[in-house]
């Protein structure tokens, strides 16, 4: 077990619904990180093919349009299997720099057709440890990502430490914190979304209620960044800055250790010892001196074991 190492999240640009050059990209900021001795590295929600800000896919209430459902298909032919091509390569990657990486993909469900937004796992040991899909999507998303169970409701215990985390807004859902509290979260992930100044208070306070490290990812996204050919559908009332970033770090006592970064691509990093850990929870534990399990009952449908590396070998 490391004590002490560097994490790292990414907030950059991809190239929106094209998966293969965004792989490339990250391939490249992954190698960088890997350069500066991160040892976990946090990629923005649904970066693979690109979080689809502005676009409506052709739906209002009570209809949809045939352009809409051609840019719900070209989404999906960019979307990611899990397992496939995409996590052969970034488990390759996460072993050759000795780095775990969570990225975050729009999955798609080769069967149903379905697509899901997702974060994937992956060690320098065993490759892709698992994956976690959003509970719920949130307002207009709902149009392109399906629902998430508690099957994939995960968390890892690693190397590194007890990883785990959720997506966006399903930060904001306290049962679904308190499932990431239960299992022991040491370092919690947060790719989302949200630009908004209140985010980094959500996240702060997270790291204050969890006695964890967080680590909150987004991405830049310019309506300049679209392909052509989708540019013409973007909402007009959308400002041409459609996500800004504010990727943050944040300690165990709610200290903003790097960021937030706005209107920048950028490579944060910070410093984390688990000995902090425990100086954090002597005077609150969610989960232990704080908790009144007489008083409270808690319980998650389906929610997987803690997995262990070594499971994965």
């Amino acid at each position: 077990m490391m004590t002490s190492f560097k994490i790292g999240c990414v907030q950059a640009t991809p190239v929106i619904f094209d998966k293969q050059k965004t792989v490339e990209k990250a391939t490249k900021l992954i190698k960088k990180a890997a350069s500066e001795n991160v040892k976990l590295l946090v990629f923005p929600e649904s970066f693979i093919p690109a979080y689809p800000a502005g676009l409506g896919f052709g739906t209002v209430v009570g209809s949809r349009t045939d352009a809409g459902r051609d840019q719900f298909r070209e989404y999906w032919e960019q979307s990611v299997d899990v397992p496939g091509p995409e996590t052969v390569h970034l488990t390759e990657l996460a072993k050759e720099h000795n780095m775990y990486i969570v990225m975050g993909v729009t999955e798609r469900d080769a069967i149903s057709k379905t697509l899901y937004c997702t974060l994937l796992y992956f060690s320098p040991d065993s490759g892709l440890m698992g994956k976690h899909r959003k509970l719920k999507p949130t307002a207009a998303e709902r149009l392109i990502w399906g629902d998430g169970d508690g099957s994939t409701l995960s968390t890892f215990d690693t190397k590194i430490g007890k990883l785990g985390g959720l997506i966006c807004w399903e930060n904001y859902m306290p049962l679904a914190r308190m499932a990431m509290y239960k299992k022991g979260v040491e370092i919690y992930v947060a790719p989302t979304a949200d630009a908004r100044d209140s985010w980094i208070s959500t996240m702060i306070h997270i790291a204050r209620e969890g006695r964890c490290y967080v680590i909150g990812c987004n991405q830049i996204i310019n309506k300049s960044d679209y392909p052509e050919h989708l540019k013409e559908h973007l909402a007009e009332d959308r400002p041409e800055l459609l996500s800004r970033g504010g990727s943050v770090i944040v300690s165990p006592m709610g200290e903003v250790l790097a960021g937030p970064l706005y209107d920048n691509e950028g490579l944060l990093t910070a410093e984390a010892n688990l000995k902090e850990l425990v100086r954090s929870k002597m005077e609150f534990d969610v989960i232990g001196h704080y908790s009144r399990d007489d008083v409270f009952e808690f319980g998650v449908t389906d929610q997987p074991h803690i997995t262990n590396e070594k499971d994965n070998k």
